[in-house]
């Protein structure tokens, strides 16, 4: 009894908040809708941003962050100066964080220049120099034409994914990820989440050779995997290497912030514990349950985007109550990274030069040999780059980067490290492992409840965090609006080509 009242009680809480708010500031409009975004990374507040621009000043939008705002874009302090944790930097292929950045009237960092190379184990196999042409030969001497026959490949994916900003511009959406992923490249990229990166590369004639040495370490530096990765996430993970990659100036994460504060959400710190399903006569209402001073509270809403990964195990934990048939259980492991930024003297020894000073680069890359403990090695800048800014030289105590799935010990430290000063880890779990068999999830749960790292599922990053949350804020405007010709439509080339 005490429970029913205390629903009825919320419900007429929620209407009455409903009319209250929105009917005397716009007499020429129908009743407000309340929408709740829960997470606020990259995903949530590009999703509250969407739904803001879509629909205008009838949604009010509340953001629940049970952590900090950027969710896995962070920085972390070292003597005063912050240094990117997380997703570090964008390629040329994210369209929707390039239009985020000049909207909110943010920069692009600047770029400063340094070289790799590619560590095996016992010695570096591929260096880079400073001169294109050397490099190419270089290349094209260990491993022949494979890396044009890579670069071609991804080129094709590319082009067929960049499809999906087209239908986006003219209001299209999908109601699940193999609806997307057929959109814009039919089968054969509904068979890349079931493939390995491997076969696909080895299929259009790239050698073992170069995939064992060149792509794993690649991938091993994005995603902490390897080749045997579904060949969907490798390829998005590939693109990098086609164009110049970018960040933004005083930290990726102020992209989060200015979205959320341009949106005027409100953003609550709060843990969700639960989504409970409430019917009305017309429409769906759903009850969100959130810890908060530990404390339970709720609050009603029209629309609510699930924008946290959903996995068994996962630490976001949130159960779905009162839907019918019960909702699947989300199977599914993340892939466990360690950032350490450690503040020291490199032993450049480790990788063959007994002299730092004759050391020349920035970045190392690793493969998968047994006593690599590690899958990336950077140089760091900090997120604010003045004009007179130059990168440490090696000799120099410098702000190394170093990712690997474990924390590290410190043997390994002394084994990367002459000295330092202090090392200061973030743990993430950072992305879905990225089997060769990958699910293809649903954005749309239930009516108007959505799951917007669906697409994570088959590949990871922020831009695809921002074409998931486009996608999510379309579905829910066709869906408010019975506009179903936008949903889920077959031949989207041809159609807007038509309508052109």
């Amino acid at each position: 009894m005490k429970s029913d009242l205390k629903k009825s009680a919320g419900l007429l809480v929620y209407f009455s908040f409903s009319l209250l708010s929105c009917v005397p500031l716009y007499p020429h409009l129908s009743l407000c809708f309340l929408t709740a975004v829960v997470g606020a990374g990259i995903g949530g507040s590009a999703a509250a941003h969407f739904l803001q621009q879509l629909f205008g000043p009838r949604v009010q939008i509340d953001v629940y962050e049970k952590g900090t705002v950027g969710g896995r874009l962070a920085t972390i302090t070292v003597n005063k100066q912050h240094y990117e944790s997380g997703g570090a930097s964008f390629n040329s292929f994210s369209l929707h964080m390039q239009d985020f950045v000049k909207l909110l009237g943010l920069k692009q960092r600047r770029e400063v220049a340094g070289k790799s190379a590619i560590f095996g184990g016992e010695q570096l196999i591929l260096e880079e120099t400073d001169w294109y042409l050397l490099n190419l030969f270089r290349v094209w001497w260990h491993y022949g034409i494979s890396f044009l026959r890579l670069q071609m490949w991804v080129e094709e994916v590319m082009e067929k994914f960049m499809r999906v900003y087209k239908y986006q511009a003219h209001g299209y959406a999908f109601s699940g990820v193999e609806e997307l992923l057929y959109s814009v490249g039919e089968y054969t990229f509904i068979n890349m989440t079931q493939r390995s990166v491997a076969d696909c590369l080895l299929e259009v004639g790239v050698t073992q050779r170069f995939i064992d040495e060149v792509i794993t370490a690649l991938l091993r530096a994005s995603y902490g995997q390897s080749a045997t990765m579904a060949a969907f996430a490798g390829a998005m993970s590939l693109a990098g290497i086609q164009g110049n990659l970018w960040a933004v100036e005083g930290g990726n994460k102020l992209v989060c912030s200015g979205l959320l504060k341009l949106t005027k959400a409100s953003v609550i710190h709060a843990r969700v514990t639960s989504v409970a399903l409430h019917n009305t006569e017309d429409r769906a209402l759903y009850q969100v349950w959130y810890e908060k001073d530990d404390k339970m509270h709720s609050d009603f809403y029209d629309i609510v985007v699930i924008a946290t990964p959903l996995y068994v195990g996962s630490d976001s934990n949130i159960t779905f109550d009162g839907f019918q048939p019960p909702f699947e259980e989300f199977v599914g492991s993340f892939q466990s990274t360690v950032t350490s930024l450690v503040h020291g003297y490199l032993n450049s020894s480790y990788f063959g030069f007994p002299d730092p000073k004759l050391f020349p680069f920035a970045s190392i890359l690793s493969t998968d040999a047994p006593n690599v403990f590690f899958s990336a090695l950077d140089n760091m800048c900090p997120v604010n780059i003045s004009a007179t800014f130059r990168r440490k030289q090696p000799q120099e105590a410098a702000i190394w980067r170093v990712l690997s799935s474990q924390p590290l010990e410190r043997p390994q430290l002394k084994s990367l490290f002459r000295s330092y000063y202090s090392v200061q880890t973030a743990h993430w779990q950072a992305y879905p492992q990225y089997g060769s068999r990958m699910a293809t999830p649903l954005f749309a749960l239930h009516d108007q409840l959505f799951y917007l790292n669906a697409l994570e599922w088959v590949a990871s990053s922020a831009e695809i965090s921002a074409v998931a949350a486009k996608n999510v804020a379309l579905l829910a405007y066709n869906r408010w609006y019975q506009d179903l010709d936008k949903i889920d439509q077959k031949d989207l080339i041809h159609k807007i080509k038509t309508e052109l």
